[in-house]
Order: C-alpha cells, then sequence, then structure tokens
C-alpha cells in the first residue's frame, strides 16, 4: 500500500506481508459487515438488481453520512473497467431516484429518504490496486469517485488507502442555495464570523489532496472518503466546527471545546471547537489536523 511496510513486534520483529483476498465477494462481504465503520456509509443493499431493460446488478449500495446515496464496486486486484462500470450504475440510479428513496425508506425510514442529497451522488471503488491511468480519468468525470485500494495483512488486519478522491463539482441544490441565503443574512448580522468562516474553510481545504465539500442546509461537511470536519452557519459572536477526534483523547478547555457525544447537534463528529477570534482558529489547525488524521 503505498510503499507501507507493517511489522509485528511479538516476540522479535516480523514483516506482515500483505495479500489481497481470495476472491472478490471475499472483500465484498468485509467492507458491508462494516461498511459505516470502514467508509462512512450507511449499508442498504448488496447485489441490487437493476432491472432486465438495464441488465446489471449493483455491488453494493449505501448513505453516507450527509445522506449522499453511494454505489460502491469492488475488484479484487486491478481491473480498468470498474470506474466505467460504477459510473454506468451511478447513471442508472440518477434516473431511478424514487425507488432509492423507498428502497431508503424500508431500511434507515422516513427521515432518512426525505433527506437523501441527490447533487452529490458518489461512487466508491475498493479495489487491490489501480493504475495511474484510474487516476487521471476520475479527475476528467464530472462525478464524486472515490478510488480506495485495500490490503490484507496476516489474518485479522485489513487496511484501506485513499488513492484519488476527486468532487464531482455538481450544480448547487436548492437546500445549498437555502444555505446560502441564510450565510447571507449572517453576513449583514456579523462580517467578522462571515470572514472567519472563509479562513476555516481555506484551512481545511488545505488540509490534504482530494478534500471535497459538501453543502447541506444546517452545515457543511468537509470530507476525504468519510466527513473529517462539519461547519455550522456563522452565529453572531462564533462558529461551531464538529470533529472527528476522540474528545476523550483532547484536553478540553471550557468556551473553546466541548464533548458533544451523545447530543443532538449538527453535522457529525463529537468534539465541537468555538471559534470566535484568528486566534482560536491557530489554536485549533491541531485538532483539525488530528480529525483528518481520524476519518
Amino acid at each position: 500500500m503505498g510503499g507501507l511496510k507493517l511489522f509485528s513486534t511479538a516476540g522479535g520483529v516480523v514483516e506482515v506481508v500483505p495479500h489481497l483476498a481470495a476472491a472478490e465477494a471475499d472483500v465484498q462481504g468485509l467492507v458491508e459487515a462494516h461498511m459505516e465503520t470502514l467508509l462512512g456509509v450507511r449499508f442498504l443493499a448488496s447485489e441490487y438488481g437493476t432491472g432486465p431493460l438495464h441488465g446489471g446488478r449493483i455491488d453494493s449500495l449505501g448513505l453516507d453520512e450527509n445522506g449522499s446515496p453511494v454505489i460502491v464496486e469492488y475488484k479484487r486486484g486491478t481491473d480498468a473497467g470498474v470506474i466505467n462500470q460504477g459510473l454506468f450504475y451511478l447513471a442508472w440510479l440518477m434516473d431511478h431516484r424514487a425507488e432509492f428513496e423507498h428502497l431508503v425508506r424500508n431500511r434507515l425510514g422516513v427521515t432518512a429518504a426525505s433527506q437523501v442529497l441527490w447533487s452529490g451522488p458518489r461512487l466508491i471503488c475498493v479495489a487491490g490496486d489501480f493504475t495511474r491511468y484510474d487516476v487521471h480519468a476520475v479527475r476528467e468525470h464530472r462525478r464524486s469517485i472515490d478510488l480506495v485500494r485495500y490490503r490484507l495483512f496476516g489474518s485479522n488486519l485489513l487496511g484501506l488507502e485513499t488513492v484519488a478522491s476527486v468532487s464531482g463539482g455538481t450544480q448547487v441544490s436548492g437546500r445549498a442555495r437555502r444555505q446560502s441565503a441564510a450565510l447571507a443574512a449572517a453576513d449583514s448580522q456579523s462580517g467578522a464570523m462571515t470572514e472567519l468562516a472563509v479562513a476555516v474553510d481555506e484551512v481545511l481545504l488545505g488540509l490534504g489532496d482530494g478534500v471535497n465539500r459538501v453543502e447541506r442546509r444546517q452545515y457543511r461537511a468537509y470530507q476525504r472518503l468519510r466527513n473529517f470536519a462539519c461547519l455550522c452557519p456563522p452565529q453572531r459572536s462564533k462558529l461551531l466546527v464538529y470533529l472527528k477526534a476522540d474528545p476523550k483523547g483532547v484536553e478540553l478547555v471550557p468556551g473553546f471545546t466541548r464533548d458533544v457525544t451523545g447530543l443532538g447537534h449538527h453535522g457529525t463528529g463529537d468534539l465541537e471547537v468555538q471559534l470566535r477570534t484568528e486566534r482560536d482558529l491557530e489554536r485549533a489547525q491541531d485538532l483539525f489536523r488530528l480529525s483528518y488524521a481520524a476519518a
């Protein structure tokens, strides 16, 4: 995996040699059983038939943390056709929105079905490896695509590496337009907080290659495969950012950081960061990087 080597230190130092799964179905079964933990996607269906006219079967269907529909396609090794196959199914999905929402309603409930974010459907390809041509190809498509390389280590270790993560740059949804209006209203109330929000946006997008931004009415999510930060619209005197960093591993500072585990809030993540000044943003950058690494 990108030159990564893993060693066991039990009874000496021995390299744990990575290997591929015996069959594609083994990779699919492992990911589907733990999809939310591994990919940040709630599992909906396996081998979903697209009907006699289309004549296909989608490996996995899911819904991500922000309500975006997700198609996951798997390959045991390297397969030049996995991206085109996934895009083929993605086109079908966009033409069968009602069917997908019905599936979400049956699996996750009415609320989840009513909040499906059709402006940002995603394709995740999980394979043994990808070529440089694959990485170039995803950058030419106007879709959100993640290429994820897997490796098995020994009998009970799985490694996932994001090779490429591209935002589709899809059109702004009605919800996003309403959020823009809310942000514009915030402008008139607190220009300083709006300027601070712009600075936070730049910092989060600059944490690494392939950081995607997803607009929802209640928050703006930053993700690279999974969410690592959620920025709420500016309040009069502060900004709230929610991070995936573990609050138990952070020294909490009253008025700056708070453990919101189990408390209702917009966005994802259990560590709340309150920003009021540029100095607060500087203090928060280590937490941003910690959350980026954790997600």
